[in-house]
């Protein structure tokens, strides 16, 4: 049977990827570093091929999505997979996000390092982590890091056809264990500039853009070490200086793109507060391309930071994770996404 169902998280970058060398591939500029989430950023996928489908179908959160509009290039693994298992039969994707789509989440994370896992394994595929994450990586580039659970880097690579521009992981997911991301939600709805639009209009317009590269060479290895040693204030504080390098870069766009919001800065605030309060660094926050906070802290300081979320009044919600394990598959059919017996979507 040509069936399989995954889980993988959202992944939350500390160094992030912002531009692309290669469009076509999803060749970025730099090496990017973050840490896969828990299941509170989780997304379940189910992958089918069967005779009976007439076509390819994708149905995502709910609705089927329209393969010839925008979601097609987060599907392409797909088409390798299958050549490379050759067998042409159609699929049929049902994925479900347990957490707002296009807010800046890393939803795309998620579903396609789902996607490829559960994928290859319907096929009978025994692929390398390496393998997979360079698939992943051709329908959405941060994906590339969320086949593995813990701390990952991923190689920007300098070969013009992409085959060493892949993820591999620098620490388990155990390995820091008092780690905490909390998150405060100030929007759920979807963004107004997708992140593909942005990162080519900030490559091609942003004078900033090559010193920001010249920075986070410098920043990556002083990053890892911190990792490593679990050296929180340093992590802490060049986690802080990244996020804002990007949205410095972002703002130097033209015209300007400004994800963050009157809530995000409500958010900076309060973290320089906390830190400058406490006479030590206990906090440190990073955003993507959306304007919901991801505030780095420990086990320690966790109950304090969620306290004064509270107080900001366009904090809509409040969600803390930990380091996640990374793709996990679903064996029960009893909780996959498409009924294994007719092939129908379990919506």
């Amino acid at each position: 049977m040509y069936i399989a169902t995954y889980t993988a998280s959202a992944n939350i970058a500390v160094v992030k990827y912002w531009g692309k060398r290669n469009e076509e591939l999803i060749l970025p500029y730099n090496n990017s570093l973050s840490f896969t989430m828990d299941d509170n950023l989780q997304t379940i996928t189910t992958v089918m091929f069967s005779e009976k489908f007439s076509q390819d179908e994708l149905w995502l959160n709910g609705k089927k999505m329209d393969l010839q509009k925008g979601k097609k290039s987060h599907v392409l693994p797909v088409d390798l997979l299958r050549k490379k298992a050759d067998i042409d039969l159609p699929v049929r994707i049902v994925s479900k996000n347990c957490f707002p789509t296009g807010a800046g989440f890393a939803s795309s994370a998620s579903g396609v390092a789902a996607l490829v896992c559960a994928t290859s394994k319907a096929l009978n595929l025994t692929l390398s982590g390496k393998e997979l994450s360079m698939l992943a990586r051709q329908g959405s580039g941060s994906a590339s890091r969320s086949v593995y659970g813990g701390f990952v880097e991923w190689l920007k690579g300098d070969l013009e056809d992409g085959t060493d521009s892949f993820a591999q992981q620098i620490a388990p997911h155990d390995h820091w264990p008092e780690l905490r991301n909390v998150i405060a939600v100030v929007e759920t709805e979807e963004k107004k500039v997708s992140s593909r639009h942005g990162m080519k209009t900030t490559t091609l317009t942003s004078a900033l853009y090559e010193k920001r590269l010249q920075y986070l060479e410098g920043v990556i290895p002083k990053m890892k070490e911190a990792v490593l040693q679990k050296d929180f204030a340093t992590f802490a504080e060049l986690t802080m200086r990244e996020s804002n390098s990007m949205h410095a870069s972002m703002l130097d766009t033209w015209p300007p793109i400004m994800y963050l919001s009157d809530g995000s800065r409500e958010v900076i605030y309060m973290v320089e507060d906390l830190n400058a309060e406490l006479g030590k660094t206990v906090a440190g926050y990073t955003f993507d391309a959306g304007p919901n906070a991801h505030i780095y802290t420990t086990e320690e300081y966790e109950s304090v930071i969620k306290e004064r979320l509270e107080k900001i009044a366009h904090v809509k919600n409040i969600e803390v994770c930990k380091v996640g394990q990374g793709p996990q598959q679903i064996s029960d059919e009893a909780q996959f996404l498409i009924d294994p017996q007719n092939g129908e979507p379990r919506l």
